[in-house]
């Protein structure tokens, strides 16, 4: 416990690595900002990931780290010094992150007990089903929990929240102005036909039923993913019986403003689907071998998720040791996903 938040006038938040990690970190955020309205509140985030949080207001400043820099690691390490922070939360766990915690020189460091060299830290949670009194805890509640252990009002338990930027806007009105698209006046669907791992990623075929479904309710159906994942998309627009427009160059900021335009979004378990979620757009989510206890979309936006049980679900999903293949993922039926698509209501 913190004692005296009046001494606190810069606080520092790690988290590190993806888009979704990033996402949810923002109900922190929100809440810090809302309990220390004068203080400064900076977030360091890996370079390739900073611009989900663009025009983000409940912070001051965005820092950002190269995973692959040597370099880019000390001088970010130095610069945290000199900001002379009062209070250091490492969101992430990981030991970069209590390296640059550590560096920060902050008076308080406030991690999990599980944390690797967790004696660099002065104030340890045991866990954030001890915090919240639960057994099953969200990727958001854990952040919040560490929050809450220090004095941070935290019960209400705040949603995910991005911004959409007025260029980000601009820009993806004009791309939109300029494409294929085939009927400018039908709704938007959008869909994110990658994930990080096979056991993740539904098949590519399904999603082009999930296409000619959408079409069939009046829906143009847009697809977006990584450069390096154009031969996904590619693949998608061949199986399609129905045109889909796809995009693997936009921004993240592009990204959230095009999801914000959305009137659905479909997808596996994702970054994209945590966006989804945090602009408040009605989302069916597949999972394959995540904890969807954990990584459920955190929002108040109508949300379905589609997933086929299994005794081994979830795993750590870097391969499947059970089957040889990721059966919980190749299980999920189109059919399933449909259904879900319908039970939001916003197909009518």
């Amino acid at each position: 416990m913190i004692t005296d938040w009046t001494k606190v006038n810069r606080v520092l938040v790690v988290r590190l690595r993806s888009i979704g990690d990033t996402v949810l970190s923002t109900p922190s955020l929100i809440t810090l900002r809302r309990f220390l309205p004068e203080t400064q509140i900076d977030i360091l985030l890996e370079d390739w990931v900073a611009p989900v949080l663009e025009g983000f207001d409940a912070i001051d400043n965005v820092l950002s780290v190269s995973r692959k820099s040597q370099k880019s690691r000390i001088e970010t390490a130095l610069n945290l010094r000199r900001n002379k922070y009062d209070v250091a939360f490492n969101l992430h766990g990981g030991t970069t992150a209590t390296f640059f915690v550590r560096a920060s020189g902050a008076r308080h460091r406030v991690g999990y007990q599980n944390y690797q060299y967790n004696f660099l830290y002065n104030h340890l949670l045991s866990s954030a089903s001890d915090f919240w009194r639960q057994e099953h805890t969200h990727s958001a509640e854990q952040q919040l929990a560490l929050l809450g252990f220090v004095g941070v009002p935290v019960d209400d338990r705040p949603k995910s929240r991005l911004v959409v930027t007025e260029s980000a806007r601009h820009s993806i009105e004009d791309k939109l102005t300029k494409s294929k698209i085939q009927n400018p006046k039908s709704k938007i669907a959008l869909v994110h036909p990658t994930a990080a791992f096979d056991t993740k990623q539904w098949a590519t075929e399904n999603f082009a039923r999930v296409a000619e479904f959408l079409s069939e309710k009046g829906f143009n159906t847009i697809a977006v993913a990584a450069k390096n994942e154009r031969g996904v998309l590619e693949n998608l627009k061949k199986l399609s019986r129905v045109p889909v427009l796809t995009f693997e160059d936009l921004t993240l900021p592009e990204i959230t403003a095009l999801v914000s335009k959305a009137k659905i979004f479909i997808g596996n378990d994702s970054g994209i689907a945590h966006i989804a979620a945090a602009v408040q757009t009605p989302s069916v989510v597949i999972f394959g071998s995540s904890n969807i206890n954990h990584w459920r979309p955190w929002t108040d936006a109508p949300n379905e998720i589609v997933y086929e049980k299994m005794s081994c679900q979830p795993c750590d999903g870097y391969f499947c040791g059970e089957f040889g293949e990721p059966k919980c993922i190749l299980s999920v039926k189109p059919e399933n996903v449909f259904a879900a698509i319908e039970k939001l209501g916003i197909a009518d």
